[in-house]
């Protein structure tokens, strides 16, 4: 089995199959099958069967997997699909590296996504917040509700009607 030289966000496009020539970004890899989706290629048609009253049924299209084989990765300054080397960058780590212009692969990725989470992490906590007012007040108005119905039908007399079908029973015979 060997090591998969594309990754998740990669711009690849399509060797092979009836998908050839297209240029597309990879969804998910994955490495134990040597295979790849990619957004857009090998999609596939699933009947999906509703499985309880409030779920929808029907005909879902998604990208199903692909070999790895069968895509290369285009690079980003040349635009040109390249084979991946191995090379080294300046503080000696490994990096991925175009064949045909020698631009490092993995430059921007590395740096945007480190910066990325930490700022999409604190928006997501200010808007937790609100949310979570919101829907405390909500589920407070839908007890009050509940309680007020259980009062309700512990008020009625539930005896009356055992003994209106005792004496109908009794009645008959």
């Amino acid at each position: 089995m060997a090591k998969l030289n594309i990754k998740k966000g990669d711009t690849v496009v399509v060797i092979a199959g009836k998908d050839n020539g297209k240029v597309a970004e990879v969804l998910d890899c994955f490495p134990a099958e040597n295979k790849v989706t990619v957004k857009g290629v090998n999609i596939v048609v699933k009947h999906n069967k509703p499985r309880s009253a409030q779920d929808k049924g029907g005909i879902v299209k998604l990208e199903g997997k692909i070999p790895a084989s069968n895509v290369m990765v285009v690079c980003p300054v040349c635009n040109k699909a390249t084979r991946v080397a191995i090379g080294t960058n300046e503080k000696g780590d490994k990096v991925r590296v175009c064949k045909k212009c020698g631009a490092v692969l993995d430059a921007g990725k590395k740096a945007a996504a480190k910066k990325a989470p930490a700022a999409k992490a604190t928006k997501e906590v200010k808007e937790e917040k609100p949310a979570a007012k919101k829907a405390a007040t909500k589920t407070t108005a839908k007890t009050a509700e509940k309680e007020t119905k259980k009062t309700v039908k512990a008020e009625k007399p539930a005896t009356a009607k055992k003994a209106s079908s005792t004496a109908k029973k009794t009645g008959d015979k």
